[in-house]
């Protein structure tokens, strides 16, 4: 289950990693459908003070990840049995937010559907199944903390940014769904145009109520596409601090795994 924390309220090096004309011509944000691309696990991604980058099994940071989930959770009062990272899944990506010092105050877990389901699956079997049955590919956000002290509308968009980017760049997903806390939901709605999808039930993991949302990524493309960039908008869209067509294309070349460690 995410938090959901709601945010108050470019500097950016992106050296593409070396890769064929193959790969290149399915990194902007849409590969085949049946094409899920490999990750670089050094991936890394600076934006003013802070960056983002994987926190995979091998990661140093991987147990300040966990810290901060159970702290975070505990500080609301839900259960940290779900906090810690499960093992590694090929199917699971885990993003950290960190800052000086290599200090985590953000993290994020996308996890792709795949024969072992999702884990909104638990409560939400049959509004996902119909996801499935008019063909969707889904992916779901979990884990999805930002420290409150260090939170801000951009970073919130930047972690998303990159989720959104993994999810429909390299894994050719059409759509997200998320458990949140209810009173959390008409954020995601306001901020980046989700819906509500199912309703509101106990989530066991974290011991709260949850409600499922979903985002159709077609959609949040045509957002980015119209307002990345757009800092002079009045709206809560966080869709105005991502990054713009170009630099997500770079970005998405930066997460591929290199050709000579793929061979």
């Amino acid at each position: 289950m995410s938090i959901g924390c709601a945010p108050a309220g470019s500097g950016n090096e992106l050296a593409a990693d070396t890769m064929d004309e193959a790969q290149r011509s399915a990194v902007p944000l849409g590969c085949p459908a049946d094409v899920d691309l490999a990750v670089n696990p050094d991936f890394t991604f600076t934006r003013n003070d802070y960056y983002v980058c994987l926190a995979h099994e091998q990661s140093p940071i991987r147990g300040r990840v966990n810290k901060l989930v159970s702290s975070m959770y505990g500080a609301r009062g839900l259960g940290t049995a779900a906090a810690p990272l499960m093992a590694a899944r090929p199917d699971q990506v885990t993003l950290a937010v960190c800052g000086c010092g290599d200090s985590v105050f953000g993290t994020l877990t996308l996890g792709m559907d795949s024969d072992a389901g999702l884990l909104a699956d638990s409560l939400y079997r049959p509004q996902i199944d119909e996801l499935r049955a008019e063909g969707r590919r889904l992916c779901e956000v979990t884990r999805l903390v930002i420290d409150t002290e260090a939170r801000s509308a951009e970073v919130m968009a930047t972690i998303f940014n990159v989720a959104f980017v993994l999810a429909k760049g390299l894994h050719a997903r059409t759509d997200l769904v998320a458990e949140v806390h209810p009173r959390h939901a008409g954020f995601y709605q306001r901020t980046m145009g989700y819906r509500v999808a199912g309703p509101v039930r106990t989530c066991e993991r974290v011991n709260a109520p949850a409600v499922l949302m979903h985002l159709c990524l077609d959609f949040a493309e045509q957002q980015i596409r119209q307002f990345a960039g757009n800092f002079a908008r009045g709206d809560r869209s966080l869709y105005r601090l991502f990054l713009s067509q170009a630099e997500q294309e770079a970005l998405a070349r930066q997460l591929l795994l290199p050709v000579a460690a793929v061979a």
